[in-house]
């Protein structure tokens, strides 16, 4: 099988989809289309935000679409920790941290960064330098994937 970075017109593809999706929720209807809110409004967790309707279509949209390359294309070649406990310690620390941010990496990668809002710039950096020190440092641990 083929590893993800070695897949550029399938990246670029994604990207554009992902853009485009972006521009449709901002352009067309005004929000923003940022998953940890869409997702707080879905859950109820959040009063503000898109109809609940559209955020749950969002939401379902994402794993569905997933769902749909799989059968068009083969499966998905994914790898996860074998302990649940640290899926759920990440899901959570993540969860908090978008709390924390006013947002996640969709929401302020994407359309921050497209709306050229200086609150995600520096939440951009923040996340991808957190990220880049999180992997070198799991590698120099032996505990690289």
């Amino acid at each position: 099988m083929i590893p993800d970075y070695a897949m550029p017109v399938q990246g670029l593809i994604g990207g554009l989809m992902i853009g485009l999706a972006a521009a449709v929720m901002l352009l067309g209807l005004g929000r923003i289309a940022g998953v940890s809110g869409l997702l707080a409004r879905m859950m109820r967790i959040s009063d503000s935000g898109p109809p609940l309707v559209l955020a749950g279509m969002f939401v379902v949209g994402l794993p569905l679409g997933a769902f749909m390359v799989a059968l068009l294309s083969g499966p998905i070649e994914t790898r996860f920790p074998e302990s649940a406990a640290v899926l759920i310690v990440g899901g959570l620390v993540v969860g908090f941290g978008t709390r924390l941010g006013s947002g996640c990496t969709s929401g302020h990668g994407v359309c921050g960064l497209s709306r050229l809002s200086k609150r995600s710039v520096v939440a951009t950096l923040c996340f991808m330098g957190a990220g880049f020190a999180t992997v070198a440092a799991m590698n120099a641990l032996g505990l690289g994937w």
